[in-house]
């Protein structure tokens, strides 16, 4: 519900759909979960809990971040963490497989048109680096799924267009797959405002930076990330939970706003 005081997004005819991954489409974050877990229980510390996995995903790097070793409190540096969890995953990524509904969804949309009877067009936005990305869909399925999206308009967490330090949840990966899309315009083709672009994200970070970058968001969270977000939903879709993260609120988004 919301009050007569909220103020509606315009209806606008969506021109492009633009994915995160991990989480999304493919099981990658039960792989990573998984991973860690084992090698937590190797050096005698705990499994993840559902609190410190939910504010871990969707952010770069974070299984090596202070978020992590802040709770992990590892007898180990970092350095050698980060070694042997990078090598257990790299063995594992090669299991990844699709979930449920994305390769209906993916396959719909890829002969969709829009209201006004243009083709969707669709993007990737991974914060996933090109070799795991390589690793994550080197299963014949896994990699049949991505396929759908033109490799120029497969936009990875290493792409050297996107400035250090400005992963999810800052914006600069969603725009960047939008300028891919229309560059590879014809000619004559209307640019696609970042209004008229649909994000699905599954985490909290990702749907911080589909609204940053001024696009409409869907929310696709899993289990442990809905519970944990249950009664801040709101805030979660106006892209409002980490906003100290970049210290910018000047494009932060008006909650129920549609």
């Amino acid at each position: 519900m919301t009050n007569s005081s909220t103020t509606m997004l315009p209806p606008i005819v969506i021109q492009a759909c633009i994915f995160d991954m991990d989480g999304l489409l493919i099981n990658s974050k039960d792989v990573i979960t998984h991973c860690t877990n084992q090698l937590l229980k190797k050096y005698g510390r705990p499994a993840f809990t559902r609190s410190i996995r939910v504010q871990l995903m969707g952010v770069p790097n974070s299984t090596n971040g202070d978020i992590f070793h802040e709770w992990a409190k590892l007898p180990i540096p970092r350095e050698t963490w980060a070694r042997e969890l990078k090598e257990q995953m790299q063995l594992d990524f090669q299991s990844c497989v699709p979930l449920s509904g994305a390769e209906k969804l993916l396959s719909d949309l890829s002969c969709a048109q829009n209201t006004s009877g243009e083709r969707i067009k669709l993007a990737l936005a991974s914060s996933s680096k090109t070799h795991s990305y390589r690793l994550k869909t080197s299963r014949p399925e896994t990699k049949q799924l991505l396929d759908v999206f033109h490799p120029d308009q497969r936009i990875l967490g290493d792409d050297t267009r996107l400035p250090h330090g400005r992963g999810k949840p800052a914006p600069d990966i969603y725009l960047l797959a939008l300028q891919s899309l229309n560059s590879a315009a014809g000619t004559g083709e209307k640019p696609i405002m970042p209004e008229e672009c649909l994000v699905f994200e599954d985490s909290v970070a990702g749907v911080e930076a589909g609204r940053r970058a001024g696009m409409r968001v869907v929310w696709v969270p899993n289990r442990d990330v809905g519970a944990e977000y249950e009664s801040k939903q709101e805030l979660v879709l106006a892209g409002r939970m980490t906003k100290d993260a970049l210290r910018d609120d000047s494009h932060l988004e008006k909650v129920d706003d549609g």
